[in-house]
């Protein structure tokens, strides 16, 4: 499972559907989590995803360090699906989802990680699983990590 995860001012995911546009889930200060799922990806990969993305220390304390996490903030969680984690560009011009999980899998799994980001208190919002979508977001700091379930194992 891999996460682009960007510490934000707000946040916000519309959903376009028939021409019509409609916002499905929006937060102020907080992370915007961008999620990919691999076919090889379980409970475990949620897991480590969620638990790493609650208790990151990104947040400036009163001394200016990063030292505080979103539990020790209050912020929110947009989480957004994106298969296109999961592209491999090297060969040719056309990417590869090849690793990318199913649709079935990877939806069970993106909502194992919003139901775990709330276990830990968190306000999530969402975007909707496999529909084109827009994100809107103020990237604070800059501050954008990765992370990767798999390279722990």
């Amino acid at each position: 499972m891999r996460a682009v995860i960007q510490k934000v001012t707000h946040a916000h995911v519309d959903i376009l559907e028939a021409n019509r546009r409609e916002t499905a889930g929006r937060i102020g200060p907080g992370l915007m989590v961008l999620l990919g799922i691999s076919h090889h990806d379980t409970e475990a990969d949620a897991r480590y995803i969620a638990d790493k993305t609650a208790h990151l220390r990104i947040f400036e304390d009163d001394a200016g360090k990063l030292n505080l996490s979103l539990k020790d903030t209050g912020g929110g969680v947009l989480l957004v699906s994106q298969f296109t984690l999961y592209a491999d560009a090297r060969n040719g011009r056309r990417p590869s989802f090849a690793d990318a999980a199913r649709p079935e899998q990877a939806e069970a799994l993106y909502e194992t990680v919003a139901g775990l980001l709330r276990g830990h208190g968190l306000n999530v919002a969402t975007g909707r699983f496999q529909t084109h979508m827009q994100v809107d977001l103020c990237n604070d700091g800059p501050v954008t990590l990765l992370l990767d379930s798999q390279k722990l194992f």
